[in-house]
């Protein structure tokens, strides 16, 4: 997995000698913050004001609203251009927070209101990821993009680490109006810098077609016709169906029934998966390591679901964030590559619209969910565990045969150390 070639000279600084990224990446950061921020505000605010799980469990399915309409936004940065639809979203962000902290300050807030906001803002939001990957794609040298997705991929988990260890007490210590008054602070600086960021014009391939609704056709028999793209697709799908379920939604039945802790404990579970992840971004983006992308991203995925039933038989609390640490260190092994994989596959008129039908696989993780809460019920965790630890190995292996020309070989473009 190794290969000589990625010049030795790289490291991670590379990256900001862009000036393109230097804005972008503190940009990132501030949105990845105010997305945990507002994450943990809303669904505390939803749970204590209304009491009902139900409308909790609603707030969180809005997360993902947006993922179906994904592909429709690639279409739109492919011919708009990738900064005029990135600081435009968020402005909208900016400014649906200020209307929260409005309707907070005049004590106007409602838990109905809340989920017609996070509906909005919902339909944006997933589609955020794409966007920054496929404008990193277009502004750095092709050497650097693992390591620049690497460097991005940290805006997320530091936001995770630092949003699961402060949770609901940032209201306790702040109050809603001012919590979201920063909240709204970190929405504007990512608006402000965010412009600064390269006017990336479209390529002329992606307007000569008739009308966006061909633009979508052409993306979906684009991937349809790539064996590279497919298989990516495939691993995303798979991961957020079998292997995200026990890092995510499930953790919190964990805490409580498995480890018998409190939200604290929850939070030092939570923080443990993303300081993982963290490592793993750290580690990708240092370039001392050169990988072969997709037999990482496959190596990661399978080690993950055997992470996942390692951590079902764990009782004992710090070991079980030990598991998680090392469960987050393969998932962002998984993801980073699969993302430099689809972006490497995919010609520069198709970035937004390809990343943006990755973001479809997402919905693999409320399927994933919907189905262990019944099979737990029933059968038990670890035996949920195991069911699903066994089906992501044998598919994981299915597919990689099956595509092992475009996703296996060392010689395939997927495969390009990077």
């Amino acid at each position: 997995m190794t290969n000589s070639s990625t010049p030795a000279q790289l490291n991670w600084r590379d990256s900001f000698r862009v000036k393109s990224f230097r804005y972008q990446w503190p940009a990132d950061l501030a949105t990845s913050w105010a997305f945990e921020m507002e994450t943990i505000l809303l669904g505390w605010y939803i749970l204590s004001a209304s009491g009902s799980v139900l409308m909790l469990v609603v707030y969180g399915a809005l997360q993902y609203l947006g993922s179906l309409v994904a592909p429709i936004f690639g279409v739109v940065c492919d011919r708009m251009g990738y900064r005029r639809m990135l600081w435009s979203t968020r402005a909208i962000y900016a400014l649906l927070a200020f209307v929260i902290m409005l309707l907070s300050f005049f004590e106007a807030l409602t838990p109905e209101r809340v989920l017609i906001l996070s509906a909005i803002v919902g339909m944006i939001r997933p589609s955020d990821q794409m966007m920054r990957n496929a404008l990193i794609a277009k502004t750095l040298p092709p050497e650097q993009l693992m390591a620049a997705l690497g460097i991005s991929r940290m805006t997320s988990d530091s936001a995770r680490i630092a949003g699961a260890l402060a949770g609901a007490g940032i209201v306790a210590f702040l109050g809603m109006t001012s919590a979201y008054l920063v909240v709204t602070f970190l929405y504007v600086i990512s608006f402000l810098l965010s412009r600064g960021v390269d006017n990336v014009q479209p390529e002329p391939s992606a307007v000569a077609l008739a009308s966006p609704l061909e633009d979508l056709k052409s993306a979906f028999a684009y991937v349809w016709h790539k064996p590279v793209l497919m298989g990516a697709m495939a691993v995303a799908f798979l991961v957020n169906l079998l292997a995200f379920p026990f890092s995510l939604g499930l953790l919190p039945y964990a805490a409580k029934n498995i480890f018998l802790t409190n939200q604290t404990g929850l939070g030092l579970l939570g923080a443990s998966f993303a300081f993982g992840g963290l490592l793993a971004s750290l580690t990708l983006s240092s370039h001392k390591f050169k990988l072969r992308a997709s037999q990482t991203m496959i190596i990661a995925s399978s080690a993950w679901f055997l992470l996942d039933l390692v951590f079902a038989f764990t009782q004992n609390l710090y070991f079980g964030m030990f598991i998680l640490m090392l469960a987050g260190f393969v998932q962002s092994l998984c993801m980073t590559p699969l993302a430099a994989v689809m972006l490497r596959a995919t010609e520069p008129a198709f970035h937004g619209r390809v990343m943006g039908m990755r973001m479809l696989a997402i919905w693999g993780l409320p399927i994933g969910l919907l189905i262990s809460g019944p099979l737990v019920e029933s059968i038990g965790y670890v035996a949920t565990a195991g069911l699903y630890s066994a089906l992501g190995l044998i598919l994981t292996l299915a597919l990689t045969v099956y595509w092992r020309h475009a996703l296996w070989d060392r010689y395939s473009v997927a495969n390009n150390p990077l």
